[in-house]
């Protein structure tokens, strides 16, 4: 018997890519019920007539409004906090949009989540909020701070837990290369490159969605939870998707866009000075000094400066073969070639 077992499980932004993952995840499991909440109704009849299963249920409602947040939190257990803009170059010319959505959609979520008595909640924040440089990083890098602020005012000994999950690379997620070079490749086009020396983490739903669970299971108030993952440059990811679908597509260097690092870090060094080592995770518990400026101005650390940021360019480096078997894993790739 698991702790969902009979509970009322939301997910918001629950017809993403994410959403859909932790969906499938939950959907066979002793959990009572699970509530999908998204804007978009398009995709919830496109899930809804897929589904068929009267275990999910549907709501209309954007995270921005927290009247329509409240009306599907009535009842719920337990929440993944899915819902945002994510796209680089979009957040990048509607920077605003994303704060409405990343920060304060987050917020609603979070107050409604504490107004309802829920278990947990579990944020999904993104690499790109570790050192941001670009719109939706920043907005997620504040996302992260309204959340484990929430956290750490709440304390351990509140009715709600609220905690974030921080991811690399997802493969194959809406708006990833994969399914773009896939596609590339059908077509006979070119596979564009912005800079092939350039470093991802990779990992797949599958492991997005056992860090969600990790959290639920192991959190407390302000946690942040960051699995370890291999990373691997972008050549060596064409090449390897190249070899599985039998391909000698020529690749072209455009050149690396607006908003974009040459390695995204998972970890920056002041948190892995006191991050505890969980095995496949890293768990960063909230800082909990009080707002006492003495504290800010006369200590310091010296360990921070003695440490290391975990970033895509110094965790285990992917090499071809080894690229290709975790390509492998992917749906949109094992359906392409016949693997199911």
């Amino acid at each position: 018997m698991s702790i969902f077992k009979d509970k009322i499980l939301l997910i918001t932004g629950g017809t993403g890519s994410f959403g859909n993952a932790v969906l499938k995840r939950f959907l066979d499991s002793d959990v009572g019920e699970i509530r999908i909440f998204s804007r978009d109704e398009k995709k919830q009849d496109d899930m809804r007539h897929r589904l068929q299963n009267p275990k999910v249920k549907f709501y209309i409602g954007d995270v921005r409004d927290k009247r329509s947040v409240d009306s599907a939190m009535s009842g719920v257990d337990y929440v993944f906090s899915a819902a945002a803009l994510k796209q680089v170059p979009s957040c990048e010319f509607f920077p605003m949009q994303a704060v409405r959505t990343n920060v304060f959609g987050t917020e609603n979520v979070l107050d409604s989540a504490v107004e309802h008595g829920v278990k947990n909640v579990v944020v999904l924040s993104t690499d790109k909020a570790a050192y941001p440089i670009n719109a939706m990083g920043i907005s997620k890098a504040m996302m992260e701070k309204v959340a484990i602020a929430k956290g750490r005012q709440l304390g351990d000994s509140a009715t709600t837990t609220i905690c974030c999950t921080r991811y690399g690379n997802v493969m194959a997620s809406r708006g990833s290369v994969i399914p773009l070079w896939i596609e590339q490749m059908k077509n006979n086009a070119v596979i564009t490159i912005t800079d092939p020396n350039m470093t991802r983490f990779m990992m797949t739903l599958d492991d997005a969605v056992d860090l969600v669970v990790y959290a639920f299971e192991h959190g407390r108030n302000g946690d942040l939870f960051v699995q370890k993952a291999p990373a691997a440059t972008l050549v060596t990811l064409a090449t390897a998707l190249k070899e599985l679908y039998g391909k000698d597509t020529p690749v072209k260097i455009i050149g690396t866009r607006h908003g974009e690092k040459l390695y995204e870090t998972l970890v920056t060094r002041e948190e892995m000075a006191r991050a505890e080592d969980m095995d496949n995770y890293y768990r960063i518990p909230c800082d909990s000094r009080d707002l006492n400026y003495d504290k800010f101005f006369v200590e310091g650390s010296e360990v921070v400066s003695q440490i290391e940021d975990y970033h895509s360019h110094n965790t285990h480096r992917l090499d071809v073969e080894e690229m290709k078997q975790l390509l492998l894993k992917l749906d949109i790739v094992r359906e392409d070639l016949n693997l199911n």
